[in-house]
């Protein structure tokens, strides 16, 4: 079951990335299979502002945070 950080990630990439790309897609497999390292990896292509792109590292160290609470 997905927790509220990998919840809240989604939700986000889904708000900004509304076309359903390969690369969107991917990113959502990484968050999908617990991998916020590939997620993190994969961050890096995308053209996001700064902000944008702080607001998505939060979002994936939350994750992180929460993964060794399960």
């Amino acid at each position: 079951m997905a927790d509220q950080a990998t919840v809240s990630l989604l939700r986000w990439l889904r708000r900004q990335l509304r076309e359903p790309t390969p690369q969107r897609e991917h990113l959502e497999a990484a968050v999908a299979n617990d991998d916020p390292a590939e997620a993190r990896r994969l961050l890096e292509t995308f053209d996001f502002t700064p902000a944008q792109r702080g607001h998505v590292k939060q979002l994936i160290d939350e994750w992180e945070r929460t993964r060794g609470r399960r």
